[in-house]
C-alpha cells in the first residue's frame, strides 16, 4: 500500500482535535456541576480515554471493523487481522486505529454529565469500559464497519448517530436508574435548580468542543489529496459552523422569550445540540440545510431537556440527553429530509425528502436510529442493574452530601487556594522539609496600659460592630467610603442569603428558582470605637442605596470587649495601632 502524507496528516490532526474534546467536555460537565465534585468530574473524564484507549485496542477496533459480517467484526486482540477493505486510501493502520480510538472515547465520555455528582467512581470505570469495549462498537460496525445498516444506504458522516446517540441513549438509562441527586425534585415531584459552580469554566469547554468539531466532522473525509476532498472539507468546516451558531441564537431567543432573559447555561448547550445534529449530514447537505438544522435542534435541546427533566424526572445535570440523544437523532433524521449532495459511489444521487428524493432515504436514516436505540438501552439497562445489585451503582447518602471529592478521592477542595479549607494539625516532627515554611509561635508581648493622663486608655470606652450585607458590585464603593471616614480595619466574607423577599424569581435551564434563592452578597463586618456609629451607617446608606430590593441592611451591636492576641492589650487600646478592625 502507498501511503499518502497529506492524508495521513490530515487524519492525526483530526485524532488529535478529537482528542481535546475531552477536555471540552470536562470543563462544561465541572462547570455545570457543584464545586465539591469537581475533582471527581476530572477524574471520570480521563478514565474515559485511559480505559477506553486499551480496551478498544484489545477488543473494541476488531469489533467494529474486522471480518465481513453484517451484525459485528471479530475479536482480533492487539489488531494483528487485515483492514485494508476499510482503510482510507493513503492512510496507515495506526494512524486510522487512533482516529478511531478518540471517536471511542467520545461516546463513553458523554454518559458521565447525566450521572455527575452521585456515581461510584469504580461503577463509572466498569461501565465505560463495557462501552467502548462492546456497546459502541458494534453498532459502529453497522454504520461504519460495513455492517447491515450500511448496506442499506444509512448515512452518519461523523457520528450524530454512531457516537453521539449512543452516548445519550446509555446517559439517558444511566440516569433513570440511578435516580436524581438529593434535594433535586420536591414532594410535590416539581423540579429544583441545581446550579452549576462555574459557568465560566463551562462555557469554556463549549468553546474547546466548538473548536474541535472542526476535526470531528471536518477530518472525517480521512483524505485531502483531491479536488473533490478538498471542497468537501471546506463545505464541511461551513456547515458545521453554521448549524451551530443558527442553534446558539435561537436557544438564545427561545429563553429570552421563555425565560424573560437569555438563560446562559441553555444558550450554551444549544452551541452543541447545533454541533451534534449536523454531525451526520454534514457533508451532504448546503449552507441552507445546515441552517435549518441547527435552527430545528434548538427548540429540541430547549424543549427536549425541559421534558426530560420535568417530565420524565431525570436528573441530567449538563443536559447530555437532550443535546446528544435527542439531537443526534434529530440531526440524523434531517439529513434525510435535507440531504443534496451525492452521498457516496454505491448510492449515487440519494436526495432528501427536501429535495425531491422522496422517503426511502428518510426510512432508512429512521431504522437505523430505532435500531441504534434499542441496542444501547437494551445492553447499558442490563450492565447498569449488574452493577447497581453487585457493587454498587450510586455513593451513599453521605458520600453525595460531602461530596464526591473529599469521599472517593481524599481531597477537601479542587479549589483549595480559593476556598476555604480544614487547617493541618502538626504533630511530632516533620520530614523532609515539607512543611519549613510553617511560622514558631512567638511568645504573647504584654505591654503596660497607659493610664488616662497619659492620653492612651480607654478601657471605658464604647465598642460596636457593624455588621453589613450587600450587593457584591458595591463592595469597593463602601471600601473606599470607610477609608474616607476613618475606618481602615474590616473583615469581608462572601455569602449566600435572602431577604423577605426569598431572592428573586429567576430561571436556570428552564426551571424557576423561587423556593428562597440564595444570591450572593457580601457580608462587611466592622469594630469601631474612635469613628462615630453613625457616620459609618449614614456613609453606608448614602453608597448603597438606590431605591430597589436587594440594597443590604446593616446590623449595629453593642461589643463587650476586644483582645488582642499578639500584645494582650484590651478594649479600645486593642483597636489601636492597626486601626478599628
Amino acid at each position: 500500500m502507498q501511503f499518502s502524507a497529506v492524508n495521513t496528516i490530515w487524519v492525526l490532526v483530526g485524532a488529535a482535535l478529537v482528542f481535546f474534546m475531552q477536555a471540552g467536555f470536562a470543563m462544561v460537565e465541572t462547570g455545570f456541576t457543584r464545586a465539591k465534585n469537581a475533582g471527581n468530574i476530572i477524574m471520570k473524564n480521563l478514565m474515559d480515554f485511559c480505559i477506553g484507549t486499551p480496551i478498544y485496542w484489545l477488543l473494541g477496533f476488531g469489533l467494529m471493523f474486522g471480518g465481513s459480517s453484517l451484525v459485528f467484526g471479530t475479536v482480533d486482540p492487539l489488531i494483528r487481522g487485515d483492514y485494508a477493505a476499510v482503510l482510507p486510501n493513503g492512510v496507515p493502520l495506526w494512524a486510522f486505529v487512533i482516529f478511531q480510538t478518540v471517536f471511542c472515547a467520545t461516546a463513553a465520555t458523554i454518559v458521565s454529565g447525566a450521572m455527575a455528582e452521585r456515581t461510584k467512581f469504580i461503577s463509572y470505570c466498569i461501565y465505560s469500559a463495557v462501552i467502548s469495549a462492546v456497546v459502541y462498537p458494534i453498532s459502529g460496525h453497522w454504520i461504519w464497519g460495513g455492517g447491515w445498516l450500511a448496506n442499506m444506504g444509512f448515512h452518519d458522516f461523523a457520528g450524530s448517530t454512531a457516537v453521539h446517540m449512543v452516548g445519550g441513549v446509555a446517559a439517558l438509562v444511566g440516569a433513570s436508574i440511578l435516580g436524581p441527586r438529593i434535594g433535586k425534585y420536591g414532594k410535590d415531584g416539581k423540579s429544583k435548580a441545581i446550579l452549576g459552580h462555574s459557568l465560566t469554566l463551562g462555557a469554556l469547554g463549549v468553546f474547546i468542543l466548538w473548536f474541535c468539531w472542526f476535526g470531528f466532522n471536518g477530518c472525517s473525509t480521512v483524505a485531502m489529496d483531491s479536488d473533490g476532498a478538498v471542497e468537501m472539507a471546506g463545505r464541511i468546516f461551513m456547515t458545521t459552523n453554521l448549524a451551530a451558531a443558527t442553534a446558539t441564537l435561537t436557544v438564545m431567543i427561545i429563553t429570552w422569550i421563555r425565560y424573560k432573559k437569555p438563560d446562559i447555561s441553555m444558550t450554551l448547550n444549544g452551541s452543541l445540540a447545533g454541533l451534534v445534529a449536523i454531525t451526520a449530514g454534514c457533508d451532504v447537505v448546503t449552507p441552507v440545510g445546515a441552517f435549518f438544522i441547527g435552527l430545528i435542534a434548538a427548540f429540541v435541546v430547549v424543549f427536549g431537556i425541559e421534558f426530560i427533566d420535568k417530565v420524565l424526572k431525570v436528573d441530567d445535570p449538563v443536559g447530555a440527553v437532550g443535546v446528544h440523544g435527542l439531537c443526534g437523532a434529530t440531526g440524523t433524521l434531517l439529513t434525510g429530509i435535507f440531504a443534496y449532495y451525492p452521498i457516496n459511489d454505491t448510492f449515487g444521487e440519494m436526495s432528501g425528502l427536501a429535495y425531491g428524493g422522496g422517503f426511502a432515504f428518510l426510512g432508512t436514516q429512521a431504522l437505523g436510529v430505532v435500531c441504534v436505540i434499542a441496542w444501547v438501552a437494551a445492553v447499558m439497562t442490563v450492565v447498569f442493574q449488574v452493577i447497581k445489585h453487585t457493587i454498587g451503582l450510586r455513593a451513599s447518602e453521605e458520600e453525595e452530601l460531602r461530596g464526591l471529592d473529599v469521599t472517593e478521592h481524599g481531597i477537601a477542595s479542587s479549589y483549595a487556594d480559593f476556598m476555604p479549607v480544614a487547617p493541618q494539625v502538626l504533630t511530632g516532627e516533620t520530614s523532609g522539609g515539607t512543611l519549613a515554611s510553617v511560622e514558631r509561635a512567638v511568645p504573647v508581648e504584654h505591654y503596660p496600659k497607659a493610664s488616662s493622663a497619659e492620653g492612651g486608655a480607654h478601657t471605658d470606652a464604647r465598642l460596636t460592630k457593624v455588621e453589613m450585607l450587600f450587593n457584591q458590585a458595591r463592595f469597593e464603593e463602601v471600601k473606599a467610603a470607610m477609608n474616607e471616614i476613618g475606618v481602615m480595619g474590616m473583615t469581608v466574607t462572601q455569602v449566600l442569603g435572602c431577604g423577605t423577599q426569598k431572592g428573586h424569581t429567576e430561571f436556570y435551564r428552564g426551571v424557576k428558582m423561587n423556593t428562597v434563592s440564595l444570591l450572593p452578597k457580601v457580608k462587611l463586618e466592622m469594630v469601631v470605637s474612635k469613628v462615630l456609629v453613625e457616620t459609618v451607617i449614614e456613609t453606608a446608606k448614602k453608597v448603597l442605596y438606590t431605591g430597589h430590593i436587594g440594597d443590604g441592611k446593616i446590623f449595629v451591636y453593642d461589643v463587650e470587649n476586644v483582645v488582642k492576641v499578639r500584645t494582650g492589650e484590651e478594649g479600645f487600646d486593642a483597636l489601636q495601632g492597626e486601626d478599628d478592625v
